[in-house]
This record gives C-alpha cells, structure tokens and sequence, in this order.
C-alpha cells in the first residue's frame, strides 16, 4: 500500500504490530470495496480514554470515553457507493481524504478480555468497523446494520481474524 496513511500514537506506546494490523485491515477493507488505495488517505490516532472523552465532548457533545471514533469528510450516495470519489486524478499528490478514526486503546485491552476473545481480533474489528463508516455504512436500522456486520466479518475472514485468535496482538 503506498503510505497514505498516517498512524499516530497519543499518551500510549508505538508497537509495530498494530501498525502492521492496521495496514492489513485497510487493505482488505479497499479490497472488497473496490477501491484504489493509492489515492485515499485515512489518519488513525491510537490514544488514552481521557483523550478519546475530550474529542468525543467537542465533536458530538457526548461527555464519556469510548473505544472508538469515525470521522467521514465525505457524504455517499448510499453506502459504498463511491461514484462521487474522482480516483482519475494523475498527480502523485493527488489524494482523497477518507477520514480519521481514533481508537482508545486501553478500551480495546479492556474489550478484547470482557468478549473473551485476542486484543488482535478487537483492534482489527474496529478498524474495520470504523473504516466501513469512512466508506459510507451504518448501523442506525437494522438492514444497515445487518449489512455493515456481514461486511465486518468478511473482511475479518480474509484476514483469518477469528474469536478464538491467540489472546495477544
């Protein structure tokens, strides 16, 4: 995948195997939508819950920690319908801006043990969860949702992401 990606680290420690993962995700996430991932940039920012509860407060109001964030800078059509993305553009500098995701990684510790399942199988999922919503998906009806976890679970397949991973990333 050419670099357009940022990955930053806020309050917690750089480990290369989450950046590995992320990079593994995206890709199969542009895999099965279809996209060119040479001109779409995505910026995650891997941070503490008291972080994640400051950006959840200004952007929507909400004054509590959580274990993930999606911030779109498009509006689609419908849901993976990526007609409106100009992907024809020639320059090396040329890029679409997907989005940001801002994960708490002390959430995902915490939610991996709590499901039972690998801290891996939780930083992939949302990940792919919060890059879905970048794409376009939701889950505010029930065919939105049933959709987006189909989409979800494929991608964690190809990943051969499973529940009963190994219990470390």
């Amino acid at each position: 995948m050419q670099e357009l990606l940022d990955i930053e680290y806020h309050g917690v420690e750089k480990n290369k195997k989450y950046n590995t993962l992320i990079k593994n995700v995206l890709e199969n996430c542009f895999q099965v939508e279809k996209l060119d991932k040479t001109k779409l940039y995505v910026n995650i920012i891997l941070t503490t819950p008291e972080e994640i509860k400051t950006i959840n407060k200004t952007y929507r109001n909400i004054d509590e920690a959580t274990d993930v964030l999606s911030f779109p800078m498009m509006d689609y059509p419908a849901p993976g319908d990526f007609s409106l993305l100009d992907l024809s553009a020639t320059s090396e500098n040329d890029e679409l801006i997907l989005g940001d995701i801002v994960i708490s990684v002390d959430h995902v510790l915490a939610q991996a043990k709590e499901y039972g399942h690998s801290r891996k199988r939780e930083y992939a999922f949302l990940i792919a969860h919060s890059m879905l919503h970048l794409m376009g998906y939701d889950h505010m009806t029930p065919d939105e949702a049933t959709l987006m976890e189909e989409k979800q679970s494929y991608i964690l397949d190809l990943l051969h992401i499973t529940r009963e991973e190994e219990k470390n990333v």
